[in-house]
């Protein structure tokens, strides 16, 4: 799952949820993956960029993926995770997370983003000299 999270990221992918589907007796899939985008070259993006990152880090392809030539909501099926990649009005409009809200939502941020910059030396002594 980190593998397709940071992929999502890479894209900067929004709004990205993982919702822990496995106590559920009905559920499609073990984890389903949700996130959105601005525009539909992005949400294609994001979802190629995913597909890619699964096959080079895991050796792994979609059993199934659908929506493409749309580019409003893109399903990548892994069996055990679904990836959902919406285009941010879609994703209202559908509202995925609340049709599996007995699951455990999780909000996936973006290590990059959080991590906060590091002050180097020199860039603190610049600092101090030009202080006056």
């Amino acid at each position: 799952m980190k593998v397709i999270i940071n992929a999502i990221h890479d894209k900067k992918g929004e709004n990205v949820v993982s919702l822990d589907l496995r106590k559920i007796p009905e559920a499609v899939s073990d984890f389903f993956i949700v996130c959105e985008a601005s525009s539909t070259v992005q949400v294609r993006a994001i979802a190629d960029w995913v597909e890619a990152e699964v096959k080079a880090e895991c050796d792994e392809r979609p059993y199934k993926h659908e929506g493409q030539s749309a580019g409003q909501w893109v399903l990548i099926d892994y069996v055990n995770v679904v990836v959902h990649v919406f285009l941010a009005e879609t994703r209202k409009f559908y509202k995925l997370e609340e049709m599996w809200s007995d699951g455990v939502a999780e909000e996936e941020a973006d290590p990059i983003a959080e991590t906060p910059a590091k002050v180097t030396k020199a860039a603190k002594t610049t600092r101090k000299t030009t202080k006056k």
